[in-house]
């Protein structure tokens, strides 16, 4: 089929090489006419492939997922049953500590690694709260320029002066002060029976400790109360359970804005523009293993009307359908300024002019090791096809790609014709496609959800009463799920996580470690292989690891993360 990786037979080969060149421009005229681009699925985001070759490539990625995935589905289906039966044993949920129960014990088929250490132990902790910002999900936080963003909203000056020694104009102009917006779900649709806030929160950087914390959350529902860490404890434990949950939300929808969309159009447009034996392609098919097959299994089984979705979030498939509408022309579906360390200088967490540097910042530590070697190895690939920027310029199957994805494709921000001309703009583009399915996609979907941000009782994925209207909550059970919905909750984030690619050559650690890309200069390309597998054991063994040094933290927080073990995670946007 034109949409695999070529078997060991035949060569890879730029069209300038090509012995047989009017074969190739017939297999090119078959492409063309069956990679077709047809309606964006969950969302108007990017196309989705259509034509005789494009629903045979999902149907193959669709059926190839399935079959990955039914031992998961099945293993998760008899713990599912084993833990209700262990709560219902124990006596119920009738306190917070109490959802351990959920967690101590079980899910050791779907979720072997457990849960990150701390997340249970410390999960009243504000430096957790604060420093998931940072791990867990780090695309929601900014830090506010003092020059451009103005305040948010107000808050009383005692109570910044009593938290942080300071006032919040002060914070705001010295850099130190972090925000972070989810008040938009306020108006998404919901399920019956179950509620959100729409939280923003402020967080900063407090110099005594050399600690990112919470400052205050704000509901922008009902009664639009703003909570700090002064509040009474079940208070403030209330105010982080419906910030959390509305972030829930949107690191889990993001990520098929920000990895899914973009990924699979960019390769779609390399799939009508590129021979199969082009060796770009054969990279970009490789990155791309089974990613046509997400968005229709979401379609047909998670953001279906009343669907695991549906059955679990508070806000519907609607609202997932809205929030990808929305986010993906803003910003989230871009390409070229999503690239790793450009986003995030774009909102402040690294090499900021205006506030000093965060003290830790895991995702960026662990992503400045792993992408540096992701980019060494594509260099290779590259040199070994192309001499110079001329061949690069010269090769007109390459350049016909940036025109298909600035033009008919509707890639939004990728590089033009004439920046792809040069070598190192090729070497940006494909070390980004590595990254959106190889490491992005990880730190906010996979194993990350069970593991850190929907673990409970603080990460739910639903309210279930209304925020309330006045402080002074006697208990958070009555907001929080119950023991079936949480059991289910954490079920359908188990079904997420890929706990068998370890040993099945399915990890980043085996990305490139495929016969066919390393054919041409096999000594060179082989050895960049080698030395790309022997980087990412060397920081899968600092990251697995891990534990707590003498003040009870690891790299700056009181819970182990572990999310971009590159022995664990995917090497593909593996759901």
């Amino acid at each position: 089929m034109f949409f695999s990786i070529l078997p060991p037979q035949q060569s890879l080969l730029l069209p300038i090489e090509d012995p047989d060149p009017f074969s190739r421009r017939m297999e090119m005229e078959d492409r063309r006419a069956g990679f077709l681009y047809g309606p964006s699925l969950l969302g108007n985001t990017s196309f989705f492939p259509t034509g005789v070759l494009g629903g045979a490539m999902v149907q193959q990625h669709q059926d190839q997922w399935y079959k990955d995935a039914r031992w998961l589905v099945e293993t998760v289906g008899k713990e599912e049953a084993a833990v209700l039966a262990a709560i219902k044993q124990a006596g119920g949920i009738q306190k917070l500590e109490d959802y351990h129960l959920l967690y101590e014990g079980q899910w050791q088929g779907s979720v072997p690694t457990g849960i990150a250490s701390g997340e249970l132990a410390n999960f009243t902790s504000d430096l957790l709260f604060a420093m998931e910002r940072l791990s867990s999900n780090p695309y929601s936080i900014r830090r506010l320029h003092p020059l451009v963003d103005s305040l948010p909203f107000e808050l009383d000056n005692e109570v910044v002066i009593a938290l942080t020694g300071s006032y919040l104009t002060a914070l705001h102009k010295d850099g130190l002060l972090f925000f972070v917006d989810h008040s938009y779900q306020k108006d998404y649709p919901t399920t019956k029976g179950r509620y959100v806030a729409g939280c923003q929160a402020y967080f900063y950087l407090d110099l005594r400790s050399n600690q990112l914390l919470p400052l205050a959350i704000k509901t922008n529902v009902g009664s639009d109360l703003i909570y700090t860490p002064l509040d009474e404890e079940n208070d403030w434990l209330l105010a982080k359970a419906m910030f959390n949950q509305n972030d829930l939300f949107h690191g889990q929808i993001f990520h098929l804005a920000n990895s899914h969309a973009v990924a699979e159009i960019v390769h779609h447009a390399a799939l009508r523009s590129m021979s199969g034996k082009h060796p770009v392609l054969a990279l970009l098919d490789r990155l791309m293993h089974q990613a046509y097959a997400i968005r229709p299994v979401g379609e047909a089984v998670l953001f279906n009307e009343g669907g695991f979705f549906d059955d679990t979030f508070a806000l519907n498939n609607h609202a997932v359908r809205r929030f990808a509408t929305e986010f993906y022309p803003a910003g989230a579906g871009a390409f070229a300024p999503n690239y790793f360390e450009a986003e995030l200088r774009r909102r402040g967490l690294i090499d900021s002019a205006h506030g000093p540097a965060l003290p830790h910042f895991p995702f960026y530590e662990d992503g400045a090791r792993i992408l540096p070697a992701i980019r060494r190895f594509v260099r290779a690939f590259v040199d070994a096809y192309y001499e110079s920027d001329l061949a690069v310029a010269y090769d007109w199957e390459l350049q016909a790609w940036a025109v298909e994805a600035r033009g008919p494709a509707r890639v939004l921000d990728f590089p033009a014709a004439a920046s792809l001309a040069r070598a190192e703009t090729l070497v940006d583009v494909l070390t980004h496609m590595a990254w959106l399915g190889g490491v992005s996609h990880h730190v906010l979907n996979a194993g990350t959800p069970v593991a850190t941000s929907g673990v409970l009782p603080l990460h739910p994925a639903a309210l279930y009463a209304p925020p309330p209207a006045a402080r002074g909550v006697a208990s958070l059970l009555p907001y929080l799920p119950g023991a079936r919905a949480a059991v289910g909750q954490i079920a359908l984030l188990a079904r997420f996580n890929r706990p068998r690619l370890a040993g099945a050559r399915g990890t980043l650690l085996h990305m490139f470690d495929h016969e066919a890309l390393l054919r041409r200069e096999p000594a060179r390309l082989a050895a960049a292989n080698e030395r790309f597998m022997a980087e990412m054991r060397e920081i899968s063994d600092t990251i697995s690891t891990r534990t707590f040094d003498g003040a009870g933290l690891c790299q700056g927080m009181p819970f182990v993360w572990k999310a971009m073990d590159p022995a664990q995670i995917p090497f593909f946007l593996s759901v």
